[in-house]
């Protein structure tokens, strides 16, 4: 008999989502159905044992299940997020407390420079240093053609994508040492572009050119950078994209897998890239999308 618990195209929602309209940023609460970020499934062996990291946009979604997941490897996890996520950041420490480790809330807009670096003191405050640092948050938006796009909307999009990304990555530096790990969440539109997310796009290419060239940067001081290039996975952003009732009945519809993905479903790859397992890998981009080509 066939097996939906290891059928992939089975093993998760396998259909499309009802119509429903969130405000950025989405909220777990709102979403429906409510995304699985691997809190009954997940199981650790110890794979990141007393290492000490921060997550951007660790409150839900993809960040929140390698929250998660770190935190059942055995690592330390301060989440960074949104004001108005906290909510969503105290269930995700909840989880993180309930694996026996330490869990930080830093709740802010990293667009401010001074609270994209203060991050990283707070973390190395709060545990004594800095191993993994996973470069998460994102802002999209569905556009209604280049024309009319607004400056404003444009500005934000840079601004979280790109700019506070290297506000945290630049103040992070000094204090990793020969082991560390930085990992970038990056996207199929990154090389699969769609129209509708053109600047979303820009962003999550410039993020694959800025994990090489770091890559070669940090490779002499020992610290791997590496990104994650995930397909269509079911998080609060979607709902807030502003996609209407048929884009959300078909979202990931079209994979060779049949489905959108589950945030769960990413945590591995992560936990792969933080850990000694990915020793020999940097510079490396992983692909995670129900079978869509990069």
């Amino acid at each position: 008999m066939p097996d939906s618990k290891h059928d992939p195209r089975k093993s998760h929602h396998d259909g499309g989502f009802p119509e429903q309209t969130q405000q950025q940023p989405g909220l777990t609460g709102s979403t429906r159905p409510t995304p699985d970020h691997g809190e009954d499934s997940y199981r650790g062996s110890g794979r990141l044992a007393d290492r000490r990291a921060l997550i951007t946009g660790g409150d839900s979604g993809i960040g929140r299940a390698v929250a998660i997941a770190f935190a059942r490897e055995g690592a330390d996890v301060a989440i960074a997020h949104l004001p108005e996520e906290q909510a969503d950041a105290d269930a995700t420490l909840e989880q993180v407390n309930d694996a026996g480790r330490r869990g930080v809330s830093l709740a802010g807009d990293i667009r401010e420079e001074a609270f994209a670096d203060s991050i990283v003191d707070a973390t190395v405050t709060a545990f004594g240093g800095l191993d993994i640092l996973v470069l998460n948050a994102a802002y999209q938006k569905d556009r209604d053609g280049l024309e009319r796009l607004e400056t404003e909307e444009m500005d934000r999009v840079f601004r979280t994508n790109l700019s506070a990304m290297m506000f945290t990555a630049r103040a992070a530096i000094p204090h990793l040492n020969p082991g560390a790990s930085i990992i970038v969440t990056s996207s199929i539109q990154a090389f699969n572009p769609s129209p509708g997310l053109i600047d979303y796009a820009m962003t999550k290419a410039a993020q694959v050119a800025f994990v090489k060239a770091l890559a070669q940067d940090l490779g002499a001081r020992g610290i791997r950078v590496n990104a994650v290039a995930p397909g269509p996975i079911w998080t609060p952003l979607i709902p807030a994209t502003g996609w209407d009732a048929e884009r959300l009945a078909s979202f990931g519809q079209d994979t060779p897998l049949g489905r959108a993905g589950q945030p769960a479903e990413l945590a591995g790859a992560y936990v792969y890239l933080a850990s000694g397992d990915a020793s020999y890998v940097s510079g490396a981009v992983i692909p995670v999308t129900g079978g869509k080509g990069l």
